[in-house]
Parts: C-alpha cells; structure tokens; sequence
C-alpha cells in the first residue's frame, strides 16, 4: 500500500495552505516524484475528482465508480483510493486539500461526512459550469505559490457550497433536524468506533431517546443503528486485511476492540460469507 501522508506536505501548490489541483495541463508531478505514490492508498486528505469530459474508473475503499461527464466523485480522510491506470478523460480537475484548510473556511458542509453514502454526484448542465469556472479560478490562484491564501479560501468554499447543494438536492435539506441528527450519529461513531459504543449512550449524547435514533438511522441509512457500527467495524476490518500488513485474527480484533477474537470472527463471516483466514487467503 502506498503512503502519501507528506503529497500535500511536500508538493502543496501554495506557501501558506496545503492545498493541490491537478488538471490534464496542469499540476502532474514528474515520474520521479510519482513513483513513491502508489495506485492504491489510504487517503490522509480530502480528494475531489470532476470529470467534465470523457469517463474513468475509481476505487473508494471497496468500491468501483465510473465516472464520467459532468460527475464528481469525492473520498474522505482515511478511506482507501484505488487510482486508475488509464487517464480521467479529456478534460477534468483533481483537488486535495486537508483539514487545515476545511478548518480556516466559514462554515461546514454536511455533505463531507458522507450521511448519504454517495460518493458520486451529478451534475446539471448550469451548476457544472459553474463548478468548472470555480475550478478553473483555483487552478489560476495556485498556479502561484505565493497567492494570498484568503482568495484561495474564499473560492474553496464557494466549490464545497455547490457540491454541497448538489449533493442533497433531492433529499431534505441538510438543515433538516433528522438529518443533522443522523450526521451526528456518523460523526459520533467515527470518533468512538473502536469502543464500540453503547446505543443508549450515542442516543443521549444526541439528545434522542433509543427509539427516535433507531428510526433516524433506519431512514438515512436503512440500518439499525447496531448494524450500521457492525457495518462500519467489518468494513475498517476489510479495509485492513486488503491493504495493511498480515495480522493474526487475535491481533486484528483486539485492534478494532474485540475483547473475544472468536466473536469477531463469527460477526466476520456473517458479514462477508468468509473467515478472516479466507478473505486474506483470498487476497493473496
């Protein structure tokens, strides 16, 4: 597995903001440079990927996405991104930055936390456009390191508004009370995964009673919430077998805060149908 904790570090386009775009002119890195970064990493920063002519195919965690005219697939600190071998079409932009710079923008956008599970978004033929001109006005800014980095701010959060629309276009409003609920649920188990939380303990942390979080995450994800932090754990489990180094199935559980690897082990193969032996034999 490739490791490109220090890409936005050490190849950022500007001096005060780390921060990288990347279009078919513009922003590749040399073969030199490339070749410590492998095709297939866990992401230490946010990565956008807009394709406005010509399609490809990219990995987010296990998944596949094609992508393709006018669509926007996006992956989030800490998932695994598989790149593709070929190019991303005739015309497209990439986009990296990090939390230093999600924290210096004036609001949040729900839509980084996934609550939806989506990972591609399309795009109507005005809003494109605009998400093109945005594009193509940071790409300007960072083609000069020294670009005042407020200018660069204020055109990042104007792109993380439109895909922030874009998103929940045909959903409730991300203002919606149920909604926020459910993002804080995600948001709550993102930070806590590895001790297994308590369902009555996310539920008061949320103010909500038991029953209220079970039918919000029911909604928005079509989980209980139970099943949703089994989902999430089998899943960090499969992301590591896939791509970490080999562990034994003890050392594995006790990683993600098994107590009773044999546990682990049943909950493994009710989820993917193999034992742990199994799914990496498999691998290899």
């Amino acid at each position: 597995m490739g490791k490109i904790d220090s890409l936005l570090k050490h190849f950022s386009q500007n001096n005060q903001l780390p921060i990288r775009i990347v279009s078919p002119g513009f922003g590749h890195l040399s073969e030199e440079d490339a070749a410590p970064y492998q095709r297939t990493n866990r992401l230490p920063y946010y990565f956008f990927l807009f394709v406005v002519d010509g399609n490809t195919q990219h990995g987010v965690d296990l998944e596949k996405f094609d992508v393709g005219n006018h669509e926007l697939l996006f992956s989030l600190p800490h998932q695994m991104q598989q790149l593709p071998a070929a190019t991303h079409g005739t015309d497209y932009y990439k986009l990296g930055f990090d939390e230093e710079c999600l924290s210096r923008l004036p609001k949040q956008y729900p839509f980084l936390l996934n609550p939806l599970h989506q990972h591609k978004i399309s795009f109507k033929a005005a809003p494109a456009t605009r998400l093109k001109a945005i594009f193509e006005i940071l790409l300007d800014l960072l083609a000069t390191p020294d670009t005042e980095p407020e200018l660069i701010l204020a055109h990042l959060n104007s792109l993380l508004t439109e895909i922030n629309t874009a998103y929940f276009f045909e959903q409730q409003k991300p203002a919606d009370d149920k909604l926020s609920k459910f993002i804080g649920f995600k948001v709550f188990v993102e930070n806590n995964l590895t001790d297994h939380p308590a369902i009555s303990q996310i539920a008061e942390k949320l103010a909500l009673s038991t029953d209220s979080l079970y039918q919000i995450v029911k909604q928005y994800s079509g989980l209980s919430p139970k099943a949703f932090i089994t989902n999430r754990l089998i899943l960090e489990a499969r992301r590591r077998l896939h791509y970490g180094e080999p562990s034994s199935v003890k050392t594995l559980a006790f990683e993600l805060g098994f107590n009773d690897p044999d546990y682990f082990s049943r909950l493994f193969k009710k989820a993917t149908g193999k034992t742990v032996a199994g799914f990496f034999r498999d691998l290899s």
